[in-house]
């Protein structure tokens, strides 16, 4: 009888590399575990069925059988820069560093090791340090496709958008078609304000990669720039399909059905701000229940709390004299500079500033969630205003202060928050408004707080502009001038909302491509409708808005 062909461990592991190198991964499994059937410390089968491992995605195994070869062999660098890649996945970089480091070590200014080291330093937020790893690849091998495209991404993270966009532009000169470039060339694009440019990349990203759900997010994202809600819709829903949990993707299409003025969709899928990337969910931190409008509140205490900017606290504030109108004792928590003035809202029984000790309550709401408890639609905005109202005392203080002035008196504001995602679109240089603030028969009132760059210069030679802002301890100073002058004008900030929540005439200038309470198209607006809205003609067109805002100015100051 014939003997079996005895087991030849070298030919079959030359036989299972050369699968592997073929993409035959399954087969080359195989006879990676006949070798270790025989050989259990064979380490180059376990450092390679590892490898196949994670090259089909079975991370946790791949770190299991690569670690147990690093037992055997610590000396192995390209082992190293594998268990590190598998980390990287595994979203383990701080170990992924460690790991690079003894490969750097045992083969110093290896290039896959420093690009594997970028990669890490990139995915905890260490951009600078990632940046000199892909230099350093780039020094020796200036076509290195994948370091030049992810030195791009550091460049993007330090803010340095314009030389990210070259390196894009490189990267794809060098890996023609590439997705990932594509993607990134995208977002720089729209980070520069070119959205038109950015809705093609991303077109040209998802043509080579349509599973991409980030991809159909910032083409949505940018539809919005460009004024395209419903199609950005569309593109969220892709985003959404093919991630049903992709909170960035349900909240920006819950701005888009906001200023589509689909206000009961919209409101329901703007809970999904929570989850979003960059938010913390702080409705965990008030140890009652959650109040969303599922039932009366009646002898109940209600906690309302702000969660986001100053404008939309007091915006949502409105809805407080209706909770207590149905019976419930209404306590608000808001930002410092807003206690003074929201504690005379209707109905408040007590406003505490955020950190304050809190009477007992019984359930919470965060501000932002009030439409959707109440269900509102564009028909039922609650618009019983004004509903703020300026302290007598600070009246006083401020009158003193401005009763001089001749003509027509006017509030104004020209940037808001310099850290808020639009701030770029939404706020306007000062030097843009000069042939408004030299209008004859006007006296302007500067309530900005924070001056930008030659803010200070510039409002030095502006002779019928008085600058109040750096004065305010809070802004019941601000609401005290909005009250005591004709207008208040002002770009989309918090002063808007604090104007028209005390019923004065307030005209807003807006971008483009508004925030979604002003809507899309239209001079007014359902939440404040007393106030008048003067918009971009064209995306970025200031001076078009700022000529049709000077025309009707001139009037005012006239009448």
């Amino acid at each position: 009888m014939a003997k079996p062909p005895r087991f030849n461990l070298a030919q079959t592991m030359q036989d299972a590399v050369a699968l592997h190198q073929q993409g035959r991964l399954r087969e080359a499994e195989k006879l990676y575990a006949r070798v270790l059937k025989a050989a259990p410390d064979q380490f180059d089968a376990l450092h390679l069925l590892g490898l196949a491992k994670a090259q089909g995605g079975q991370m946790g195994e791949a770190h299991r059988l690569i670690s147990g070869a690093l037992k055997l062999n610590p000396k192995m660098p390209d082992a190293w820069v594998n268990l590190a890649n598998v980390l990287h996945a595994l979203k383990r970089d701080t170990e992924a560093l460690d790991c690079l480091d003894k490969a750097l070590a045992l083969r110093p200014g290896d290039a896959n090791a420093l690009q594997s080291r970028g990669n890490a330093l990139l995915a905890l937020g260490r951009p600078q340090e990632a940046l000199a790893c892909f230099d350093e690849v780039l020094a020796r091998n200036p076509r290195h496709g994948e370091a030049r495209l992810n030195r791009g991404s550091a460049l993007a993270g330090l803010g340095r958008t314009a030389p990210a966009l070259a390196d894009f532009d490189t990267a794809l000169a060098l890996m023609p078609g590439h997705p990932a470039a594509l993607y990134n060339r995208g977002n720089a694009l729209a980070a520069l304000g070119r959205y038109d440019e950015a809705l093609a990349a991303f077109d040209r990203a998802l043509a080579a990669a349509p599973g991409h759900g980030n991809a159909w997010n910032n083409r949505g994202r940018a539809l919005q720039a460009l004024g395209r809600h419903a199609e950005a819709v569309a593109s969220f829903d892709k985003a959404i399909e093919l991630h049903k949990d992709n909170a960035d993707a349900h909240f920006n299409r819950a701005l888009s059905l906001l200023t589509l003025g689909d206000l009961a969709h919209g409101f329901e899928q703007y809970e999904w701000r929570w989850q979003r990337s960059g938010m913390r969910d702080t409705r965990r931190g008030y140890g009652k229940p959650l109040w969303l409008g599922e039932y009366p509140l009646a002898r109940k205490t209600i906690l309302l709390h702000a969660e986001q900017g100053l404008g939309d606290t007091i915006q949502f504030a409105r809805y407080a004299p209706r909770l207590a109108r149905a019976g419930a004792t209404v306590v608000l928590e808001v930002q410092p500079e807003l206690k003074n003035l929201l504690a005379g809202v209707e109905g408040v029984a007590s406003c505490h500033a955020r950190g304050d000790q809190l009477p007992a309550y019984d359930v919470h709401c965060p501000l932002g969630s009030l439409p959707l408890a109440f269900k509102t639609e564009p028909a039922s905005i609650p618009a019983d205003i004004p509903y703020l109202r300026a302290d007598q005392g600070r009246l006083a203080q401020w009158r003193a202060r401005i009763d001089d002035l001749p003509g027509k008196r006017i509030t104004i504001a020209w940037a808001g928050n310099a850290s808020h995602a639009n701030d770029r679109n939404r706020s306007i240089d000062l030097k843009l408004l000069e042939p408004l603030l030299a209008l004859e028969g006007t006296s302007f009132l500067s309530i900005q707080r924070e001056l930008r760059g030659d803010d200070a210069e510039t409002l030095a030679r502006l002779s019928n502009v008085r600058h109040l802002g750096g004065e305010f301890a809070d802004m019941a100073d601000t609401a005290a001038i909005a009250a005591l002058t004709d207008l208040t004008i002002s770009v989309d900030t918090s002063v808007v909302h604090l104007a028209g929540a005390l019923g004065r005439p307030v005209w807003v200038m807006l971008p483009f491509a508004p925030d979604w309470r002003w809507t899309l198209s239209g001079g007014n607006c359902p939440w404040y409708p007393q106030a008048r809205l003067f918009r971009q003609p064209a995306l970025g067109d200031w001076p078009g808005a700022i000529a049709a805002l000077r025309a009707e100015l001139a009037r005012f100051a006239a009448a």
